[in-house]
């Protein structure tokens, strides 16, 4: 009937008002939507709702997920995992420091959006309380519009157009967003330990993995979590964009562009969902990890060059090129325990050293990846 939002509900809610006993002729009815602008209802509405998605609802889901992947990273700290960088056989590590490294990540994030600010304004049709002061003037328009957008709990913006500027909307929307592509890159990651046969996918999978092929327990869960953050993401990345510029005083885009957000936030908590219930079917396969570090000795050539460059920097004869020596040895092709240890015993390296890199094998060669899980700190 009104073909406006907004004026519908003052309507409505007049209505409802004069049914009320005595209240039929009651004057202050027009008090109803007295001063607003639209706007003045919406962005309180959208701030109140936004907060509550996020601090009622997505925040406690995604620091559940971050307190299982820390769990996760604390039971796998000593467990020795041959590292990939460049999708090539790197310097081993832990599976438990790789995990605590994006629960570090993703930890960091929720700290920003726990942080966030929600701004609401009341301030009329251009942000200048222009009828509030041409109807009372003698009203201190200003503090009262600070005392009842603070009463809601949102922070106080003094200085809009129209619209509350969306500013702390878009802030928002880019840490959920990078949240999000945090969660990404653990689901890609684990689907790929999953391939490798690092994870086996043994509990609570009572599914069917393939239609055809009995053997299969697809990794659904991860696939799944990826292609609802990507949805998350365009979304989010759109409002985040789109919601900082309004066209002078005002214009409309924003209200189409906000019906979204919901959207937005509920891929991601489908997300969130899929990678916790996905994680929960994990098992760790040690043996697969053992024997991967075991067929890649040629890792071992970094701690033996760099103990030849330390001993040449303090004058010890013989330990010159160690970087091209160890290439030669090792640059495309595979070496075993017994080829490693000949070569160090041709080197002439002092015999602490040389016995320290006799000892040293690709499972132990870890660095300090267990003791770097703690920095998540106690349980």
């Amino acid at each position: 009937v009104t073909q406006h939002d907004v004026k519908a509900v003052e309507y409505f809610l007049k209505e409802r008002f004069a049914a009320l006993p005595g209240r039929a002729t009651d004057p202050t009815a027009e008090l109803i939507h007295f001063g607003c602008t639209s706007e003045d209802v919406n962005n309180l509405a959208y701030a109140l709702m936004v907060r509550g998605a996020i601090t009622q609802v997505w925040l406690p889901r995604a620091n559940a997920l971050l307190a299982q992947l820390e769990t996760m990273a604390r039971d796998l700290r000593d467990v020795p995992l041959l590292a990939h960088t460049h999708g090539q056989p790197a310097t081993p590590t832990t599976m438990g420091k790789e995990l605590a490294v994006l629960a570090w990540r993703l930890g960091r994030q929720l700290r920003r959006v726990e942080g966030a600010e929600f701004l609401g304004k009341f301030n009329g049709a251009t942000g200048t309380y222009g009828a509030h002061l041409a109807a009372v003037p003698g009203a201190d328009w200003q503090a009262i519009s600070h005392d009842f957008v603070t009463a809601l709990g949102l922070a106080w913006n003094p200085l809009t157009t129209q619209i509350e500027s969306h500013d702390w909307q878009a802030e928002l929307y880019a840490d959920l967003a990078r949240a999000n592509r945090i969660l990404h890159n653990l689901c890609t990651d684990v689907w790929t330990y999953i391939s490798l046969g690092y994870f086996a996918q043994v509990r609570g999978q009572g599914t069917v993995g393939s239609s055809t092929m009995p053997h299969k327990v697809n990794p659904i869960r991860f696939e799944n979590a990826e292609a609802n953050l990507e949805v998350s993401n365009a979304l989010l990345d759109v409002l985040a964009t789109t919601l900082v510029t309004s066209r002078l005083q005002r214009d409309l885009t924003d209200s189409s562009m906000q019906r979204n957000i919901g959207t937005a936030i509920g891929h991601s908590l489908l997300a969130i969902d899929n990678i916790g219930r996905g994680l929960s079917g994990l098992d760790a396969a040690p043996q697969a990890m053992a024997a991967d570090l075991d067929g890649n000795w040629e890792v071992l050539a970094e701690p033996i060059q760099s103990a030849m460059r330390a001993l040449a920097a303090q004058g010890v004869a013989g330990m010159d090129a160690p970087y091209e020596r160890l290439k030669e040895l090792t640059r495309g092709r595979r070496i075993g325990a017994d080829d490693l240890r000949a070569f160090i015993d041709g080197l002439g390296l002092p015999e602490d050293v040389a016995g320290r890199l006799r000892t040293l094998t690709p499972a132990t060669y870890v660095g300090l990846a267990p003791s770097l899980v703690d920095h998540l700190g106690p349980a």
